[in-house]
């Protein structure tokens, strides 16, 4: 082994290199070994991402900070949030967004109460946007979780998909 490190030491002393220039040069192989690793790789067997859909709320502005969280009963009951959906399953779905009011959030989904809003949405093609927005009223006092869930038709049978987004909201006199 002493020998073989010799013979190197001797060829890098030969094309000019001192021990600092030779630890640089030994890093750069081997960052490009590396490289070369990874992009293969990547070439190769051109891994995919995994098929999903997603849903998100925005506020009036389109922007994810200005969400309603005091509503005043009779007076300013309501709100408006841009409710967003998006298809990457990699084919045109069928989705359906159910909106339920509840004052009890077990932690559990989908939520086990009436429907209050319903939004089909009949064909949304792969990587594509489907927004809308949803005008929510609540005039009882109290405090309330609104559920916004997302569901997708499969031949026909609508199945939760495990997205959906909780918005909390307190309504006063």
């Amino acid at each position: 082994m002493r020998i073989q490190l010799e013979s190197v030491k001797r060829i890098g002393r030969k094309i000019g290199l001192n021990e600092e220039k030779g630890y640089a040069v030994a890093i750069f192989l081997s960052l490009i070994i590396v490289s070369a690793t990874v992009i293969g790789y990547y070439v190769v067997f051109k891994p995919q991402a995994e098929p999903y859909n997603t849903i998100y709320l925005l506020d009036s502005h389109k922007k994810a900070v200005d969400y309603p969280e005091v509503l005043v009963a009779n007076q300013n009951s309501t709100f408006n949030v841009f409710v967003t959906v998006e298809n990457h399953v990699g084919q045109p779905a069928r989705y359906q967004v159910q909106v339920k009011i509840t004052k009890n959030l077990s932690g559990t989904f989908p939520v086990d109460v009436q429907v209050g809003q319903t939004y089909e949405i009949n064909s949304l093609n792969d990587g594509k946007i489907w927004e809308k927005m949803a005008i929510i009223s609540q005039n009882e006092v109290g405090s309330y979780w609104v559920v916004f869930e997302l569901w997708q038709n499969k031949d026909g049978v609508m199945e939760f998909t495990q997205d959906y987004c909780v918005l909390p909201i307190q309504v006063i006199n």
